[in-house]
């Protein structure tokens, strides 16, 4: 393109295609509102510019901040807006560094050839990164991953065009320090961050390790990552103006130790054996995301660096072996939680695909040659390399799709919704799970539904910061009074419960029902919470009318997207189902029970045996 008065400027269409391809498919197949685990807890610190879980992901909240003003849906589909970019971002920076690792590669003589075959290797990694369980799944809704992702990503380009410029006699190390800076500023977005260093450490000395002995550079390179790690005086800074969501409440220098440590976690990690081990290595699975053609094509590309650029192979191979010593070695995550780590991998999974990339031109180079093409290159030539390129990202994109289309997801907005519902005014709820009560801070906090009501987390009443967030009920607490972190959340849910009983209506969530035993009080059902009642007190009949009013959007239907949480609260609904149906048999009630037993059917088929089993015990008939 030509301005009057401008240089000339080469657009990339390539470049272009790189981001608005995977852009699309996200938006196509975005969360068109909160969704479940750490979501609805993300959606409210971020539109409360507060504080998220620990260590807090200042940089993450700030990042998505202003996407909340987008005049588009509603806060939350605003914010899953800012991780579909983020997304897009990364897969544009696979494709930069595909094309730099790339640069000055030829096949042929055909130098417009040579050209587009580099540009389509950096295109088809692109794409094949955006469509993998893994990225796609962090791009429906809010999650860091796909930022830290981007941020790392562009550390290795910078990396490399310092490299460049090294080994053409230039010493650049402006290039190091805004490396460094973004490594510290990174740890806003995710502390794994942490475990790259190594990697990026060994690029810059097997390239330069006098480096090491110059200590004007290595002092301006601490102070450029300090500088950048400073975005974590974002926590205490807004912490002192109590923000909706105040995580940790990290105003002192104690606090926010304790909140930017982990401290509040547990700690005592599960005995480690063979099968614990090996689920642990393989949360770490190129073959799940690229499956084993794409793991094929990126040990040729790996191949292919070892003779272009030691250097990034070697850097490579090191941070998956840091990323597995670290997390499956020290961490030792337990079997349950083992779902957490594989989102961690996402910055190595972006290399990989790189990787890819270049498998895939080592591989074409390698059918030219054989197949001695002319010089000159025809259309034909260019529409078998255009299928050779993008059959991977296309079929990626057929597998993964469905279970990766979220559009439709309004199944953590209604399960939030519904139990707000069930209550009545001015109570209190009382929730155990993160993701049966996140959706209900974002619905409250955000969205403004049910203020009335407290929502205490049942873990959380150990901590005196989470008291000081709900002083309406704990301002003169007796849970101030004792050392609720040795005893446990459940005895401080008994002496919360106790405190208010009779002066206002409790209840408890699904979660809470069945993960603590209630042995001074009876929960008594309404829809899928319980009114909490003194056990010598009269509980009535479970109000069914109240299912009436609830929205059931993707329970009765099969969902494309259907993770674990999702599918937890699926059969939350289903055993609400079996439980008041099942005491309306034992009361004689039997057209309300057969009701009731048909809607758990209808919701989870898998219930039809513990159904019949109610049926065959009571005399029901179908």
């Amino acid at each position: 393109m030509n301005f009057p008065g401008f240089k000339k400027i080469n657009l990339d269409i390539f470049l272009i295609l790189s981001f608005i391809l995977p852009f699309a498919v996200y938006m196509v197949t975005l969360a068109p509102s909160v969704t479940f685990f750490d979501s609805g807890e993300f959606l409210t610190a971020t539109a409360s510019l507060g504080s998220a879980h620990s260590p807090g992901y200042p940089l993450f909240l700030m990042y998505a901040k202003p996407f909340a003003w987008l005049p588009l849906g509603n806060i939350a589909f605003r914010i899953n807006v800012a991780t579909a970019v983020s997304s897009s971002l990364a897969c544009l920076i696979v494709y930069i560094l595909t094309i730099t690792l790339l640069k000055n590669e030829t096949l042929l003589e055909d130098k417009r050839f040579n050209r587009i075959a580099v540009k389509f290797a950096g295109l088809a990694a692109a794409l094949s990164f955006a469509v993998t369980p893994r990225l796609w799944l962090q791009s429906n809704h809010d999650k860091p991953y796909p930022l830290l992702a981007f941020i790392s990503a562009i550390i290795i380009y910078l990396l490399l065009r310092w490299q460049e410029q090294y080994r053409e006699g230039t010493e650049r190390p402006s290039y190091i320090y805004v490396c460094t800076f973004l490594a510290g500023l990174s740890m806003g977005v995710h502390q794994t961050i942490v475990l790259l260093l190594p990697a990026w450490f060994l690029m810059i000395v097997l390239t330069d390790w006098r480096i090491m002995t110059r200590l004007k550079e290595l002092i301006l390179a601490t102070a450029f990552a300090l500088l950048g790690f400073s975005v974590h005086l974002y926590l205490p800074l807004r912490a002192l103006k109590n923000p909706l969501l105040n995580w940790g409440d990290p105003k002192t220098l104690d606090q926010f130790l304790w909140h930017f440590l982990r401290r509040g976690y547990p700690s005592d990690p599960p005995v480690r054996d063979l099968k614990l081990l090996w689920a642990q290595i393989s949360a770490f699975n190129i073959p799940r995301e690229f499956t084993w053609l794409g793991a094929a094509l990126m040990l040729s590309g790996l191949f292919y660096l070892w003779k272009k650029n030691q250097t990034v192979f070697i850097a490579y191979v090191v941070s998956v072996v840091v990323f597995l010593l670290v997390i499956a070695g020290y961490l030792n995550t337990p079997m349950d939680l083992i779902f957490l780590t594989e989102e961690f991998f996402t910055p190595l999974y972006l290399q990989a695909a790189v990787m890819i990339g270049i498998g895939l031109f080592s591989l074409l180079g390698y059918a030219i040659r054989s197949a001695k093409l002319p010089d000159r290159i025809g259309a034909s030539v260019y529409g078998i390399v255009t299928i050779f390129f993008f059959t991977l990202p296309s079929a990626l994109c057929a597998v993964n799709y469905y279970e990766n289309d979220q559009h439709n997801n309004y199944i953590a907005f209604d399960y939030a919704s519904n139990s707000l519902r069930s209550l009545p005014q001015d109570a209190i709820m009382f929730t155990w799970g993160d993701s049966g009560a996140f959706p209900l801070w974002y619905l409250q906090g955000i969205e403004r539904l049910r203020e009335d009501v407290d929502l205490p987390h049942t873990p959380h009443l150990v901590f005196n910061w989470y008291l000081d967030s709900l002083p309406r009920m704990f301002k003169n607490s007796n849970l101030r009074k004792f050392d609720m972190a040795s005893f446990g959340p459940e005895s401080a849910l008994r002496i919360a419960i106790a405190e208010n009983m009779g002066i206002r209506p409790v209840y408890i969530d699904f979660s809470t029902r069945y993960s603590v035993e209630f042995k001074d009080y009876q929960p008594t059902q309404r829809g899928i919470v319980y009114r909490v009642r003194k056990i010598n007190e009269p509980s009535g009949i479970p109000d069914i009318s109240v299912w009436d009013n609830y929205s059931s959007r993707g329970i009765m239907e099969k969902q494309s997207f259907l993770d674990l949480d999702t599918g937890k609260a699926i059969l939350i609904y289903a055993n609400s189902y079996v439980e008041v149906g099942e005491f309306f048999a034992g009361i004689n009630r039997h057209q309300e029970a057969a009701m009731m037993l048909v809607k758990a059917e209808q919701i989870s088929p898998e219930m039809k045996v513990t159904t019949d089993q109610i049926r065959m015990r009571y005399g029901l008939g179908r």
